[in-house]
């Protein structure tokens, strides 16, 4: 080593200690070896490990694997991993801490052939405490690792529920970060309940004063003495803007710990000038608390955190005393890449899920399993808030299958509670019980009590479970309420690649075309962007029109499934869902640009867009119809100047052209408001043949590390001669490297998804790879050919990674998104209409359950006798000028009624009502009364509903129909509404 690359190891790993405290944190990812196998002794220090593959971790031993195979096909096996490292000071008495961030499924941890720890649930961040196993010079850690999809706990032999074939993938091994603590033994514990039964570090702020950003700022540090001796202690807490300047310094007084005490220092302070997290706004600071005894500081940790106010309530949720509708999706919580996995550098974890907030998204659900620390922490740099799960599949469970569900909650939840981008803890991805869900807001209550996090879980819809959570929602259907809020916690679930445009495209897949699924038709998960992306708009509309502001029961918003191409569950064609706005590469769809135009707004739209569908490449003669998603009142659209027809409008956000004579040249769309002034456009350009390819690189913005395991994300493109891309080519692209770089590749449809390959074609004119750095930097050139196009070549050079006996510094910490800017002080809505409360209900029968359709409690219904006449009449609490009403019918997804409606016995309203996801608005137009009488004026009809083919539990599309006869009214919900007055 070179006299300058040593200077520079040397002053990185001093960064890693502090210079005021005895604390220092390594980063551990660096230096190990790999085997996939179960040899003899691999846990001894002596082992010969000389033949193993060296990696820098994360690495999923299997990663190669990654959507090359289906979910259930992911290859299973015991695997080892070892590394040798030294500890520098390494004191008698003091504590040496691994922290891993997760496993998979299962993981058994040696130090120097010592045996310290086994973790099993394949979820939650685990530690051992390693101070008393190590010696001065060379040691050895040895992990064995077993990610069998049987894998069943030693202790009891069950089964993991979450260990599932259809949703979690199945990378094995030490796919995540990897950290070592080494401290006094007077110390601030770890965060990790399970394996160390400690809680570590609690930030959270009380007392909001949003208006005069103003809080009160709260630390907790559990603190131990492994010491032999007691210790006065004081607490000091430092409050810091990310550029390290102080904000505020507090403490608490020298408290005396006896020998092997645990106790929690406490300290607060009222703070001004307070930034607070928000949407799009990743305002973080660092509250760094130290411990000090004699007046010298004996131990200091940083918490990176941010500070918002929450309200769950009213139907609505709020941050920062703003009102705010949820939208954005549901994601697979290995997030993974093709041939990489989930394992990415935390960089890339900031572009992929940066482009969910570019599309204007707010919320990430994660699916079944809490996500790892890299991708709670990216939301928070991004502004995102997200919906952290326990561990579940789909059903509520009992014995020890539920005790394993608390102890992966109790682990998220103390591990995360500091994160402010999480606003939700999710008990089951199904409903539960009204005792478990007691359980699992205890559970929130013991360790979180201050955080402002709602506690909940998919469903908890009944009167008696909205007593005890604080948010549920369906996984399929539209619900609304007045108390809890509700959201959807899955919507728009069908597929589509992003390689096929439409029907007149290359390469001309029809739309739908493709196998049945298990002998139904699934043409829904075979469509192409242009129905995929209208199939979005037409399924958030549901949410949309029942926003925050459109009466007192409202829907909260939804979260469409999913965000990129998974290696999980697929019901299409290709072996992997491709449900995502982007692909697996995270190119976008039609669908994103969909997402970004609805969603542009808190509730209603603030910044009017408008995106035309599709592309402006065609043959000539080609007529077609042409769809423009806009958020302004009105849109126009004009080829080379001249107007093109006239829109008819549908799903609020649907514009569509019908007949449009292509010409080459420009299609704009330009939006008006209701005043007829432009707000937005948007336009589509012709491309000439493709001529060339482009390439552009995507690195972090603190540039390429030589550690082993960071990504350069490569775009290709196929342009013309104007360096427009041609949206039709579908050119194979040859790729040549040459330095220290590993080939990761990319996918396209073809054989094995061209997984690994180093020529694979673009896609709708574009494509994207990956490389891995090695652990040697150097200047890496990567040159793409094409036959018939002018090739492309660019030059990356990445920089040395000081690591010095296996240890290196944590990197910077990552910018944030501030794009959003902080909470707007304005109302996010305009009330459009008002409910108008119901006084009674009477049915001819003289029943008294009438009431049972307004009392803002879906799972129950009124429905006509057999008998009686199916009918019923609302007596309003006062008289009033009906503009709509909206009902909820049994059966609303596969019955519609043939109903008329009077209003002071005056013809009201009559036809048969639509089948839909949840609620019918039945228009009135002004009739004014105060009684409204709904009649059944024939069989409600059957068939031809809305198919829910991809739901592999059918229970979960039960409308309620069962023993319900079509001769009968059934109505779930019924709201009647005036307009809201200017």
């Amino acid at each position: 080593m070179n006299p300058r690359s040593l200077a520079v190891l040397c002053l990185a790993l001093a960064a890693a200690v502090p210079v005021q405290a005895a604390r220092a944190l390594y980063d551990f990812n660096p230096g190990w070896k790999l085997a996939v196998g179960d040899p003899a002794d691999a846990a001894a220090p002596g082992f010969d490990d000389s033949g193993w593959r060296g990696v820098t971790l994360p690495r999923a031993w299997n990663e190669d694997e990654a959507f090359r195979k289906d979910i259930a096909d992911l290859s299973t096996s015991v695997a080892w991993y070892r590394k040798h490292f030294r500890v520098p000071d390494l004191r008698p008495g003091g504590k040496v801490f691994l922290e891993f961030e997760g496993a998979r499924q299962a993981a058994e941890v040696w130090v120097n052939g010592r045996r310290v720890g086994l973790h099993e649930n394949g979820i939650n961040a685990f530690g051992v405490e390693i101070g008393a196993y190590l010696v001065a010079g060379d040691n050895v850690v040895a992990v064995r690792t077993d990610n069998s999809w049987d894998y069943r706990e030693r202790a009891t032999g069950q089964r993991f529920q979450w260990n599932d074939k259809n949703f979690n993938a199945n990378y094995g091994g030490l796919a995540k970060n990897v950290r070592l603590h080494v401290t006094d033994d007077v110390y601030q514990t770890l965060p990790l309940y399970s394996s160390l039964g400690t809680t570590g570090v609690y930030v959270y702020a009380r007392d909001f004063d949003v208006p005069r950003q103003r809080a009160t700022v709260w630390t907790e540090s559990q603190v131990r003495n492994e010491g032999a001796r007691p210790r006065r202690v004081e607490y000091v807490v430092e409050l810091r803007e990310r550029d390290g300047r102080r904000v505020a310094r507090f403490g608490a007084p020298a408290q005396r710990i006896a020998p092997g005490a645990t106790v929690t220092l406490k300290a607060h302070a009222r703070v001004a000038g307070l930034r607070f997290w928000s949407w799009g706004y990743g305002y973080l600071y660092d509250v760094v608390t130290t411990l000090r005894v004699d007046g010298k500081p004996l131990d200091t940790v940083t918490t990176r955190t941010g500070f918002r106010k929450t309200a769950f309530g009213d139907g609505m949720i709020a941050l920062n005393d703003r009102v705010i509708q949820m939208h954005g999706y549901a994601q697979r919580t290995s997030n993974e890449w093709p041939a990489v996995g989930m394992s990415v550098p935390a960089w890339l974890s900031d572009y992929g899920n940066g482009l969910a907030l570019e599309s204007n998204a707010n919320l990430i659900r994660w699916m079944h399993i809490a996500p790892w620390k890299q991708d709670v922490e990216s939301l928070d740099r991004l502004g995102l808030m997200q919906a952290l799960p326990a561990g579940d599949s789909e059903a509520d469970v009992t014995g020890r299958r539920w005790e394993q569900r608390i102890d992966a909650m109790r682990d998220a939840i103390v591990y995360n509670r500091n994160n402010p981008s999480v606003v939700f803890y999710e008990s089951g991805n199904k409903g539960i019980s009204a005792d478990h869900m007691r359980t699992m807001k205890a559970l929130r209550d013991t360790f979180d009590p201050y955080g402002g996090r709602a506690a909940g879980s998919r469903e908890m819809l009944s009167r008696e479970l909205q007593q005890i959570a604080e948010y549920g929602g369906e996984m399929l259907y539209i619900n609304k309420s007045a108390g809890m809020p509700v959201w959807a916690m899955e919507y728009a679930r069908d597929e589509a690649l992003r390689k096929y445009w439409d029907d007149l495209s290359p390469p001309y897949h029809k739309d739908g075309a493709g196998p049945p699924y298990k002998g139904q038709d699934a043409s829904v998960y075979n469509r192409n962007q242009d129905s995929f992306a209208i199939e979005d708009v037409e399924r958030w509309y549901d949410y949309w029109r029942a926003r925050p502001g459109t009466g007192r029961r409202v829907s909260s918003g939804g979260v469409n499934i999913v965000f990129s191409d998974s290696n999980t569950h697929h019901r299409g064609a290709e072996n992997y869902r491709r449900s995502g706005e982007v692909d697996a590469m995270r190119i976008p769809k039609d669908a994103w640009y969909a997402h970004q135009v609805m969603w542009d707004g808190w509730v209603d739209v603030e910044q009017p867009r408008a995106h035309i569908v599709g592309h402006w490449n065609y043959p000539a003669g080609t007529v077609k119809p042409v769809t423009v998603v806009s958020s302004a009142e009105r849109v126009k659209l004009f080829v080379n100047g001249q107007e093109a027809g006239v829109a008819a409008q549908r799903a609020r956000f649907l514009f569509t052209f019908d007949k449009v004579v292509w010409a080459p040249g420009e299609l704009m769309a330009v939006g008006y408001d209701a005043q007829g002034k432009e707000v937005c456009r948007a336009t589509l350009a012709t491309a000439g043949a493709p001529v060339a390819l482009r390439l552009t690189p995507i690195v972090s913005p603190q540039g390429l590390r030589a550690d082993g395991a960071d990504l350069a994300l490569l775009q290709v493109e196929a342009v013309d001669a104007a360096g427009r891309r041609n949206p039709l080519a579908l050119d194979t692209v040859d790729f040549a490297v040459d330095g220290p770089a590993e080939w990761r590749g990319g996918i396209a449809q073809g054989p094995d998804n061209f997984i690994l390959a180093r020529s694979l074609p673009v896609e709708a004119g574009v494509n994207r790879v990956l490389l891995r750095t090695t652990t040697s930097p150097g200047r890496i050139v990567v040159r793409a050919r094409a036959r018939g196009l002018a090739p492309a070549e660019l030059a990356l050079v990445s920089t040395a990674v000081a690591v010095r006996d296996g240890l290196a510094a944590l990197p910077a910490p990552l910018p944030v998104r501030l794009d959003r800017g902080p909470t707007p002080a304005t109302p996010s809505f305009v009330v459009s209409r008002v409910a108008v409360p119901v006084a009674s209900a009477a049915t001819p029968d003289g029943a008294a359950d009438g009431m049972r359709s307004v009392d803002d409690d879906e799972p129950t219904a009124w429905t006509s006798r057999a008998g009686a006449a199916p009918e019923i009449t609302y007596t309003l609490a006062r008289p009033a000028r009906l503009s709509e009403i909206e009902l909820k019918l049994t059966g609303w997804r596969d019955r519609s009624y043939p109903l008329e409606v009077y209003v002071d016995g005056r013809p009201a309203w009559r036809g048969v009502t639509p089948k839909s996801l949840g609620y019918v608005a039945l228009p009135l137009d002004g009739a004014e009364g105060r009684t409204v009488r709904i009649v059944l004026a024939g069989a409600a009809q059957e068939g031809g509903g809305m198919r829910l083919t991809e739901v592999a539990n059918q229970a979960n599309t039960a409308t309620g129909t069962q023993g319900v006869s079509t001769a009968t009214l059934s109505i779930v919900e019924a709201e009647f509404y005036e307009r809201a007055r200017p």
